[in-house]
């Protein structure tokens, strides 16, 4: 049995982590942080739940008693809590984008932001670094786009088919965090799909710097918000080589990516006239990757479907969880998507 806190729980991706560790047989959440919403009831931010006996507390992440902490914290505030954490030999999950970088100039440029406290992190992209999460201190939890992104993309560049892909990913509301702003007002997203940073988002850094540790590519990437509560869809675009193009078939993409994934607890292939959707995936930690569609140009086709708050980012950070403790990879997590 292990101590589990959590810091900035009041937030999705904090109610999310504390849904998923009720269940969890090997772990006890001893602490739960929140300065807005200290010393109140965890039901009265998470109606949902209500049989939990926490409280949210105002303590100094430095306090917490525990063996791991995630930090489920905005971008720019983990850096200032992170190194305090990790003094007292807690492990760190963080679910920030502030130690995702293996340069913390890309980091700096895409997030506009002075990187203070730099230290040495496992990307936590368990089918690419399953190894290294499990002797890992401090793991920095992909974000939501790059997960299905990646994930999408990857066997494509292991096997060198292509050197572009353009990427176009739709997202629920819930990804943009619990404060509502103008963008997610429900008349303003409601029978609506909007683009938005299409060519600046700071997501295309981070895809771009995971597959070009497997081969040289460039990435294009375009987000869109789109009613849906949960959930990201992402269409992935790209040609074949040239002198590929005669001897790719879809059969042989879909051999490729169940060889790639094959053995992978959360990442399921599916077979030809399936296609991945949001509603099967919905509140579980699985990703489906599907379609392999080829047209007449050689233009390929490949879609992924993920749920934003939990293989995007909760249920893959206790994924990393599992694994940095030694626990069944699928301890808490293992059941299925919530279609219809």
């Amino acid at each position: 049995m292990i101590k589990v806190g959590i810091v900035g729980a009041s937030g999705y991706t904090g109610g999310e982590l504390l849904r998923f560790l009720h269940n969890h047989s090997k772990v006890e959440v001893s602490t739960i942080t929140s300065r807005q919403y200290a010393g109140q009831p965890v039901y009265k931010v998470h109606p949902h739940l209500r049989d939990s006996d926490l409280v949210f507390q105002d303590i100094n992440a430095s306090k917490i008693d525990a063996d791991l902490v995630f930090t489920a914290t905005p971008h720019g505030a983990s850096m200032n809590i992170v190194p305090e954490i990790l003094e007292t030999g807690s492990k760190v999950i963080d679910l920030s984008g502030d130690y995702r970088y293996d340069d913390i100039e890309t980091y700096e440029k895409w997030y506009d932001l002075k990187h203070t406290n730099p230290l040495e992190s496992v990307y936590g992209l368990p089918e690419l670094y399953r190894e290294e999460i499990k002797k890992a201190n401090l793991v920095a939890n992909p974000g939501c786009y790059p997960t299905g992104s990646i994930l999408a993309c990857m066997p494509l560049i292991k096997e060198k088919l292509v050197e572009t892909v353009i990427i176009d990913s739709k997202s629920g509301v819930s990804g943009t965090g619990i404060n509502p702003s103008s963008a997610t007002h429900f008349p303003n997203c409601s029978d609506n799909i909007m683009p938005y940073n299409v060519t600046t988002h700071r997501h295309m850094s981070e895809i771009e710097q995971e597959l070009n540790k497997a081969g040289p590519v460039k990435v294009c990437f375009t987000p869109h918000l789109v009613p849906v509560i949960r959930g990201i869809s992402t269409t992935v675009h790209t040609f074949l080589k040239e002198e590929l193009k005669e001897d790719v078939t879809s059969e042989y993409l879909e051999e490729i990516y169940e060889g790639f994934y094959n053995g992978e607890p959360f990442v399921r292939i599916l077979k030809e006239g399936e296609m991945p959707r949001l509603s099967a995936v919905r509140g579980s930690n699985y990703a489906h990757i599907g379609c392999f569609q080829i047209d007449q140009h050689g233009r390929v086709v490949i879609v992924s479907a993920i749920d934003n708050l939990v293989k995007g980012a909760s249920g893959q950070a206790i994924h990393n969880m599992n694994l940095m403790f030694g626990f069944d990879e699928k301890e808490s997590l293992d059941f299925m998507g919530m279609h219809p």
